[in-house]
């Protein structure tokens, strides 16, 4: 009887599969680089992990009985992001290769009494929509969960002023016993940068600012391609203090001309003058403290983020001219509206679930997070989301 496959064989076989398709011992020998020998105990230690499955013959002309070709069962789990917030709660549920499958928009937690309701709600809200897509929560292998406030390594939040009943709670640990499987929790705006870097906008790009402009503002790094947690686990949250004339409390936005943002700019839009200068105002107070935090960590690309983003020509056009300004330095950093809109943070908490807990995802060690694709409004495999400022407020 040979003996076990060295881990690294087995993951790298698993990849090969996963990313590049069915393929035969021979094809994989053959790309791997590696002997038949060596790709036959992988397999088989691929198969106990119930990771594989037998796929059609290829078509051919030769002669004999065609060699066994193998294919990544990625369907034979799931991995669930979720977007915890006041307004709204996003569930994504994704299958072993990253593809997102189901998704599904619940209440917000607003209005709901105390501390355990809200997390009672979300608990509800993930059944549903694991129940809906035809998922049972038994092969649920992850959870990655993306809530507003500081959270320390270990998913517990050490503040909220969104959510404050659940300030000093370890709201992983309570979802992990509902759900019997590992859970990473985090900030939703750094997960949201998170999804960006990993399938949005920013790509390719190993230091990246994004910026959530909404109800309040916030800001997640990506740091030498990894997201920047701090030793205090509250980097990024500056929105009270990097930008002036917000609640220095809790960082909200407030209106004068209207009482939300979408109906300020849409005033402003008809030719409302009131309207008008208080966007100007805003964006030029956004350029200012976007320019202090862009010559502090000195970015390679900017995203915007949040309700805001969609407001191209209002706030994404004069903000690109008045940071340049307010930087005065000869170099420019561009300015990007980010690509995933409101569903950025359910799927940097797939990637987070996926990254974080990729052993107990895949039953082996050493693969690396799979290239997640969202769906589009209409159910099909795109990142795009086209909704309007009205929309995503």
């Amino acid at each position: 009887m040979s003996s076990p496959a060295p881990t690294p064989i087995v993951a790298r076989a698993a990849l090969q599969l996963r990313d590049g398709g069915a393929a035969t011992v021979n094809e994989l020998a053959t790309t791997l680089g590696l002997s038949r020998t060596s790709v036959e105990n992988a397999v088989g230690a691929l198969g106990d992990a119930e990771l594989i499955i037998e796929a059609p013959a290829a078509n051919g002309r030769g002669a004999g009985r065609p060699a066994r070709r193998y294919a990544f069962d990625a369907e034979v789990g799931a991995v669930v992001g979720v977007d915890i917030g006041a307004a709204s709660i996003r569930v994504a549920i994704a299958d072993l290769g990253g593809r997102v499958v189901a998704q599904q928009t619940f209440p917000g937690v607003s209005d709901e009494r105390d501390g355990a309701s809200k997390l009672a709600a979300v608990i509800t809200d993930v059944r549903t929509a694991l129940d809906d897509a035809g998922f049972p929560v038994s092969r649920v292998r992850a959870i990655g969960v993306a809530l507003p406030g500081i959270v320390d390594d270990a998913g517990r939040v050490t503040a909220s002023v969104v959510i404050p009943d659940w300030s000093g709670i370890d709201i992983g640990s309570h979802i992990r016993q509902a759900f019997g499987c590992p859970v990473a929790v985090d900030n939703g705006v750094r997960l949201a940068a998170v999804a960006e870097h990993h399938l949005g906008v920013a790509q390719l790009v190993d230091d990246v600012l994004y910026l959530s402009v909404g109800n309040r503002i916030a800001a997640g790094l990506i740091l030498g391609g990894s997201p920047r947690r701090g030793i205090h686990n509250a980097a990024g949250d500056i929105g009270r203090l990097a930008f002036r004339g917000l609640n220095t409390e809790t960082g909200q936005i407030t209106w004068r001309a209207a009482d939300t943002a979408a109906e300020v700019f849409e005033l402003a839009r008809a030719g409302d003058v009131a309207a008008t200068a208080e966007i100007d105002a805003f964006v030029t107070e956004l350029a200012h403290g976007i320019a202090t935090l862009v010559l502090t960590v000195d970015p390679a690309m900017i995203v915007i983020g949040g309700g805001l983003s969609a407001a191209h020509g209002q706030l994404l056009d004069p903000l690109r001219e008045r940071l340049q300004r307010n930087i005065g330095l000869p170099f420019q950093v561009p300015i990007a509206e980010a690509r995933l809109g409101a569903e950025a943070a359910a799927h940097g908490a797939l990637v987070h679930a996926f990254r974080r807990h990729s052993t107990a995802v895949y039953g082996i060690e050493g693969l690396p997070v799979p290239s997640v694709t969202p769906l589009s409004h209409d159910g099909s495999a795109d990142a795009a989301d086209p909704m309007t400022l009205e929309e995503r407020l």
